[in-house]
C-alpha cells in the first residue's frame, strides 16, 4: 500500500517507487478520499466493542514541517506559530484497552482545555473520562457529568477545592494515552506533520489509529 509506506518513511510523494504506480495518481485518489472522509469513515468502522467504561483523554505536540506551510486559500490549516516554530497539535482519546476512539487535530498554540469541549463530545457512551492537570476547569467537568460520565481529573496546585476526591488508582493508568501516542509516532508523518491540508493530515492520524485497531 503506497499510503502506508509513505507514513512509515515520510518521503515526498515523488519519490514513490514506480513499483505503486504514477505518484500523481495515486495522491490525486488520497486527496479525494480525504476529501470526502473516507478515511476517517474507515477508522470509525474499525471500532468494533471499544471498551466505554474508562476513557483517556490527553494532547501531544509534534513539529510541522516547512513544506506543510503555504497552502492556497484561506482557511486555517492547524499549523500554529511558536518560539519552537510551527507546531500543531493532536488531541486524542483512548478506550479502556488504551485504542484511539477520538481525536482532533488543532495548531499548536490551542491549549488542552480549548480543544477538549469538541473532543468530549465525541465520547457520549464514556463512563469515566480520566485527564491531566491540563483539563482542570469546572466547564469541562460541567461537560462530562452532563453526558452522564464521570471526571477523574486532578486540581491545580492553586485550587482551593483540592484532590481529597481524586480516584488516584484509576488515574495512575492515564499511561494508556501515552502509550498510544508512542505508538502512533511509530508512523514518521503522524510524528511529523508534511501535509499542507489539515483535512489531508486528519486523514493520516485517522488511517495510524485504524492500524492500531486491526489486530483486534
Amino acid at each position: 500500500m503506497p499510503r502506508l509506506m509513505l507514513m512509515r518513511v515520510g518521503c515526498p510523494w515523488r519519490d514513490l517507487p514506480s513499483a505503486f504506480g504514477g505518484w500523481n495518481s495515486i495522491y490525486k485518489r488520497f486527496n479525494a478520499w480525504s476529501a470526502a472522509g473516507k478515511w476517517l469513515r474507515i477508522f470509525k468502522t474499525l471500532l468494533i466493542d471499544p471498551d466505554f467504561e474508562w476513557v483517556f483523554i490527553d494532547g501531544i505536540y509534534a513539529k510541522a514541517h516547512q513544506h506543510s506551510t503555504g497552502a492556497a486559500g484561506k482557511q486555517p490549516e492547524a499549523i500554529g506559530k511558536s518560539q519552537a516554530g510551527n507546531t500543531r497539535k493532536i488531541h486524542l482519546a483512548v478506550d479502556a484497552y488504551g485504542l484511539p476512539v477520538a481525536f482532533e487535530v488543532t495548531g499548536g498554540e490551542v491549549n488542552d482545555c480549548t480543544a477538549a469541549p469538541e473532543l468530549i463530545a465525541q465520547l457520549p457512551l464514556a463512563e469515566v473520562i480520566v485527564a491531566d492537570k491540563g483539563y482542570d476547569s469546572e466547564r469541562i467537568r460541567r461537560q462530562i457529568e452532563a453526558q452522564g460520565a464521570r471526571p477523574v481529573i486532578p486540581r491545580k496546585r492553586n485550587s482551593v477545592k483540592g484532590n481529597a476526591d481524586l480516584d488516584r488508582g484509576l488515574y495512575c493508568c492515564r499511561h494508556l494515552v501515552e502509550n498510544a501516542f508512542a505508538r502512533l509516532k511509530h508512523y514518521r508523518v503522524v510524528a511529523f506533520r508534511y501535509d499542507k491540508l489539515k483535512r489531508n493530515y486528519e486523514s493520516v492520524v485517522a488511517m495510524a489509529c485504524a492500524f492500531l485497531w486491526l489486530p483486534m
